[in-house]
């Protein structure tokens, strides 16, 4: 499944919150240096849809706030 997300990074918590269908926006506490908040992200979302972190894949926005991940169910 593809889903596009919303990025908030320097948060004071994680989470996931659904908007749409296939619109998520997550707050990660990470900062956006050295790929540090799309490891968090990758752990979160793998949580937050009970795979493994391997089954995440940011396919578009690596460096941008807003992402297209694909998430391997």
């Amino acid at each position: 499944m593809r889903i596009y997300l919303k990025v908030i990074t320097r948060s004071s918590q994680q989470k996931v919150e659904k908007i749409s269908e296939g619109d998520y926006k997550i707050w990660v506490k990470a900062v956006p240096e050295k790929g540090k908040a799309n490891q968090e992200l990758t752990k979160t979302l793998a949580d937050y849809f009970k795979v493994d972190k391997n089954n995440i894949e940011i396919i578009g926005g690596k460096t941008s706030s807003k992402k297209l991940v694909e998430v391997k169910l």
